[in-house]
């Protein structure tokens, strides 16, 4: 417990949130959380860094002739003001995106077998996994979806 009425020797509380402007008044007192460490949301090249990594294992266009190729730079600049994990989600969503898309262009398993391959992520799933990571970002607490987006 964190009322001192123990003497706790070596021990060290962290604690994290999203919401500091609701952290409890008491609970910065001196003795308690003396340090408080704010994280600040991740610049341009921070978000792509970490898109870049997140779209590593996934089968993207990345050829620039393709007018469809991913363009990471401009993923960058459209997930302004989001947190690192809503920037990681973006890509998990694009997959999500064209899974979808591709059983319902191939709903025969031998098809889907044969076809996979094709199946890649492109500029356009990305640009609407932001849209969607967006949504499900400003809904309030209670509203939340259970994730539409993925069936």
């Amino acid at each position: 417990e964190l009322d001192g009425m123990e003497n706790m020797h070596g021990v060290v509380v962290l604690a994290a949130t999203n919401r500091a402007d609701m952290i409890d008044p008491a609970l910065l007192r001196p003795g308690r959380f003396d340090k408080i460490i704010q994280i600040p949301l991740p610049d341009k090249d921070s978000r792509k860094r970490i898109i870049e990594i997140g779209a590593k294992a996934i089968p993207v266009i990345d050829d620039a002739n393709d007018p469809q190729h991913v363009d990471y730079e401009k993923i960058a600049e459209l997930t302004d003001g989001l947190s690192g994990a809503d920037t990681a989600a973006i890509a998990n969503t694009a997959v999500s995106l064209v899974i979808h898309e591709f059983l319902d262009k191939h709903p025969d398993v031998k098809d889907v077998e044969k076809s996979s391959e094709n199946a890649k992520v492109t500029m356009k799933h990305f640009e609407e996994a932001v849209k969607k990571v967006r949504e499900q970002k400003d809904l309030k607490m209670g509203e939340k979806l259970v994730a539409s987006y993925y069936r």
